[in-house]
C-alpha cells in the first residue's frame, strides 16, 4: 500500500517521511485516530515504505554491514536513490514493495483481535493470516465489528491472547529476513488487556533495528505501561474535501451526493461508505414527513410514519437519526454564525438548517440531539421500533412547540 492510496493526511504523511530522511524514527509509535480516519492503512503504508529496497535507508543499512563476498566478482546493487530528502513514496516495483502490497512480506508482521472457534484453541494471528489478507483488500478502512464478521466470530468478543503475545516474542527475536528492518503492526492493541505485559521488556528494550506501530482508536483502553514507551502519532478526522474526492474517484459517485456524504460524515471515512449503501434513501423527505405529522398533530399520520419507520431496519434507523443529528449540528453552527459551515456542506442541508432555526433556539436544538442520541443508543439494544420512535414523536412535538408551529415545507 502507497501513501498515494491512503486519503488525505498529507501533514502526516510529510511528517512520517521525514522521520526515516532526518533519522528520527523511534523503536515503537503509536498511530492514534478514530474510527475511519486511515490509521491502519497509514500505517501498512509506512511500513511498504520503510522496506522499500530504494528506500535511502536500506541503502546506508546495506552499506554499514559487511558485503558477502561475489561467488563471480561482481559489486552489490546499490540503490541510485540515496537522497533522503527526494524519496517520499516508495517505489512500487522493488520485491519488497511488492510482496508488502499483498501483505506477504516476511519482515513486515501483522498483531489484530482474534476469537477462538472451537474449545481448547489458542488462536494467534497468524491462523487467520488468509483472512486478514482479503480484510484490507476490500475494507482497509474497516472497523473491529467488520473484521470480526469477516471471520464469522458469530458475535464473540475478540482480544489480543497471551498465546499472541508469546508468538510475537519468538517472531521479533528472529533476525529480518530482507529488510533493513522488523516491523510489527498491531492493530487495536486496546484488547490486549494484562496480556500486554508480556510485551513490555520487548518494547522498551527491543532487538536491534525493531520497529513496533501500534494502531489504536482510544488511548484510554490501552496498558498505561505499553502507551508510556511509545512515541505517538495522533491521526486527525479526515478533511470532508478529501472524502469527496475520494467518493468520486473510487467510489464513482457523483460530484453533489459525493458531497453530500461528506459533509455528514464528519471526517469519518467508513461512516461515509456506510451511508453511501444508503445514498438511495431520502432522509430529508422522512425528515420532513415526521416534523409535520409531529408540529400539526396529526395522529393518522404519525402512526403511518412510525409504522414504515419501524419496518426499514436498525441500520437505516441509525442512519436516519444520524442524518437528523447532523441537521441539528448545522443548525447550532448557522444560529452561532452562518459562516461556520463548511463550504462542502450541501445546499439542502444549508436550507434545512436555516428553517429549524425558525423553529428552535439552541437551548431545544441541543434538546433534540439528546434525544436523537439516546434513541439511537436504544436502537443498538434491540428497543421496540414502534415504542422507540412513538416515544420519540411525543418528546419531539414538546420540545419543539414551546418556541413555535413554524412547520418545515
Amino acid at each position: 500500500m502507497h501513501f498515494n492510496d491512503v486519503i488525505g493526511q498529507q501533514a502526516l504523511k510529510q511528517q512520517l517521511t521525514h522521520m526515516i530522511q532526518q533519522n528520527r524514527l523511534s523503536h515503537a509509535l503509536l498511530f492514534l485516530g478514530k474510527e475511519g480516519v486511515g490509521a491502519l492503512p497509514l500505517a501498512i503504508a509506512f511500513a511498504q515504505y520503510i522496506c522499500c529496497e530504494n528506500n535511502p535507508l536500506q541503502t546506508n543499512k546495506k552499506k554499514e554491514a559487511p558485503a558477502a563476498a561475489s561467488l563471480f566478482g561482481e559489486e552489490p546493487a546499490i540503490a541510485t536513490n540515496t537522497d533522503p530528502a527526494s524519496f517520499t513514496e516508495a517505489c512500487g516495483i522493488c520485491s519488497s514493495c511488492t510482496k508488502a502490497a499483498q501483505l506477504v512480506h516476511p519482515d513486515i508482521h501483522f498483531s489484530y483481535p482474534t476469537v477462538t472457534l472451537k474449545s481448547g484453541d489458542k488462536p494467534i494471528s497468524t491462523n487467520f493470516i488468509t483472512q486478514w489478507r482479503k480484510f484490507i483488500a476490500a475494507q482497509p478502512y474497516g472497523n473491529v465489528y467488520d473484521w470480526l464478521q469477516e471471520i464469522n466470530t458469530e458475535n464473540k468478543q475478540g482480544n489480543i491472547t497471551a498465546e499472541e503475545c508469546n508468538d510475537i516474542i519468538r517472531k521479533m527475536s528472529l533476525k529480518s529476513f530482507e529488510s533493513a528492518y522488523k516491523i510489527l503492526i498491531m492493530w487495536m492493541p486496546e484488547m490486549l488487556g494484562k496480556n500486554g505485559n508480556k510485551l513490555l521488556k520487548l518494547i522498551e528494550e527491543p532487538p536491534p533495528d525493531t520497529l513496533f506501530i501500534l494502531v489504536a482508536e482510544n488511548d484510554a483502553l490501552i496498558l498505561p505501561t505499553i502507551l508510556s514507551r511509545t512515541q505517538l502519532v495522533k491521526v486527525p478526522l479526515l478533511q470532508p474535501a478529501d472524502i469527496q474526492q475520494a467518493l468520486v474517484t473510487q467510489q464513482h459517485l457523483p460530484l453533489h451526493t459525493a458531497k453530500q456524504i461528506a459533509s455528514i460524515c464528519e471526517g469519518n471515512y467508513h461512516e461515509a461508505l456506510q451511508q453511501l449503501q444508503h445514498a438511495d434513501d431520502n432522509w430529508e423527505t422522512m425528515l420532513k414527513e415526521w416534523l409535520n405529522a409531529t408540529v400539526r398533530f396529526n395522529a393518522a399520520a404519525q402512526v403511518k410514519w412510525i409504522d414504515e419507520t419501524a419496518k426499514i431496519g436498525r441500520e437505516k434507523q441509525k442512519q436516519f437519526l444520524k442524518y437528523f443529528t447532523h441537521i441539528l449540528e448545522q443548525s447550532i453552527r448557522y444560529s452561532a454564525n452562518p459562516t461556520l459551515l463548511s463550504e462542502h456542506t450541501s445546499d439542502s442541508i444549508i436550507s434545512f438548517a436555516q428553517k429549524f432555526n425558525k423553529m428552535c433556539d439552541a437551548t431545544q436544538l441541543e434538546a433534540i440531539a439528546q434525544m436523537l442520541s439516546e434513541a439511537a443508543y436504544y436502537i443498538e439494544r434491540n428497543a421496540n421500533a414502534k415504542m422507540l420512535f412513538h416515544a420519540l414523536t411525543i418528546r419531539l412535538y414538546h420540545i419543539i412547540t414551546n418556541k413555535s408551529l413554524i412547520l418545515i415545507q
